[in-house]
């Protein structure tokens, strides 16, 4: 594309660099590498970097670490992925979403030294480039950097972190990253720097995790040995290399599993605390104000609408212990809705049990699965109670007109099932309840 006809609206920017690499996932740092040295963009040394990886977890720890930093004083900037609504989401500047005018700014900035060096990039690649080039703008303290897939491999990796946090090692992506929970270890220990804090967020580190962090040099910190969680009935409590902190409130994220999420989070401000000290007030605060949208989000009204992005049997297990913490009573009625390249039949074995009833929605797109394939793989195992709807709005509107007051609606699958809810619910939560 000619430099006269570049786009002037984020929307035109976000169709042009869907375009500018013939594949939307290609792993490999070489490509962004070249265009960041193109942009000369380096970020200052007084900025930290956190990045942070790992099959599930990363976005609560990317939302807990932001949240902290913020009541601490410090301008933290935070880079995610996908967005559920608006694109903004992906970048954050002291808790506020980048503007279009913003974005389309470092879209430019990002075009012009591509097209120097002439080297196509994906859309993430594309991305990432362009929210660190707002961080540095910013003169941001803190940056906090998600890994989209692996870690190895993805572009945030071109950018040094002062600690990288890997919050979980599961099955999933396994055609880029491996099939077996070994290979997918070590590629997200790949964002381990020599001599740099890494932190591991489960208490079961797969032995490859272990091994290329002892081969490098990396400060490995891991749960159970160098930081744990003592867990109480409405508090917790947390040791690290800090020392200990007591009667801490449980995050505003739902589900206990979060814990495990904070105190990877806790791990990491304490091994940083000669750059960014905080305070009891500023984590108390920071649990206690949280947001993640579309994980475990509980929806205000009759019934319960639950939101959650899970969409492999990791993520799935973390849902169903959310649901076994609210009070009981009542049916859980799941509108389900997934991509067809993900482990259907293991998500479906989770949350079978605690299912009543199958709303199931077709998604669109070349990966989209459609109502019928999940039809299908419920009745595999075992499941009649299964209802078809072409779209997660459909489904979603038909379970909330069978559910009663004492119900709960779970909608989960993946990130467009919960973004397709989030459009559909304010339509669908002034319907009245069938009597």
């Amino acid at each position: 594309m000619a430099p006269s006809a570049l786009p002037d609206t984020l929307d035109g920017w976000l169709a042009h660099i869907e375009r500018g690499h013939p594949q939307s996932i290609a792993m490999g740092l070489d490509r962004v590498r070249v265009v960041r040295n193109s942009m000369a963009l380096v970020p200052p040394s007084t900025m930290t970097i956190f990045t942070v990886g790992g099959t599930n977890g990363k976005g609560s720890a990317c939302m807990m670490l932001e949240s902290i930093l913020q009541h601490a004083g410090y301008k933290a900037a935070c880079y995610t992925s996908p967005h559920l609504l608006r694109y903004n989401e992906r970048v954050r500047i002291a808790r506020s979403a980048a503007d279009d005018a913003s974005l389309v700014r470092a879209f430019a900035a990002v075009e012009a030294a591509r097209a120097k060096v002439d080297v196509p990039l994906t859309y993430f690649e594309f991305g990432t480039l362009a929210a660190m080039a707002l961080f540095v703008e910013a003169k941001v303290d803190a940056a906090i950097l998600e890994v989209g897939l692996g870690g190895r491999l993805d572009a945030v990796n071109v950018f040094e972190p002062d600690c990288a946090l890997v919050m979980s090692v599961a099955l999933d992506h396994m055609e880029y990253l491996g099939d077996t929970r070994e290979k997918i270890g070590f590629e997200k220990a790949g964002i381990f720097r020599a001599g740099k804090p890494a932190i591991y967020a489960e208490a079961d580190p797969p032995q490859s995790l272990l091994t290329h962090a002892a081969s490098i040099g990396a400060r490995l910190l891991l749960r159970g040995r160098d930081f744990d969680i003592k867990q109480a009935a409405n508090h917790w409590g947390y040791q690290g290399p800090g020392g200990a902190r007591h009667a801490l409130p449980w995050p505003a994220l739902r589900g206990a599993y979060q814990l495990g999420n904070a105190a990877a989070c806790l791990a990491a401000l304490d091994v940083l605390r000669d750059r960014l000290p905080v305070t009891m007030n500023d984590i108390r605060s920071g649990l206690l104000t949280v947001e993640n949208p579309g994980r475990f989000q509980v929806l205000p009204g009759q019934p319960l609408v639950i939101l959650d992005v899970a969409h492999n049997p990791h993520a799935a297990r973390a849902l169903a212990g959310g649901l076994k913490s609210l009070p009981r009573g009542g049916r859980t009625l799941a509108v389900f809705a997934m991509l067809s390249d993900k482990d259907v039949a293991g998500v479906i074995a989770v949350l079978k049990p605690l299912v009543a009833q199958w709303f199931v929605a077709g998604l669109s797109g070349p990966r989209g699965g459609t109502a019928e394939a999940l039809a299908e793989k419920l009745a595999a195992a075992g499941v009649t109670a299964v209802a078809c709807f072409a779209d997660v709005e459909a489904a979603l509107q038909a379970a909330r007109d069978v559910a009663g007051v004492d119900d709960k609606i779970i909608v989960f699958g993946s990130f467009y099932t919960v973004s397709e809810a989030m459009q559909a619910v304010q339509k669908l939560q002034t319907r009245p309840l069938k009597t």
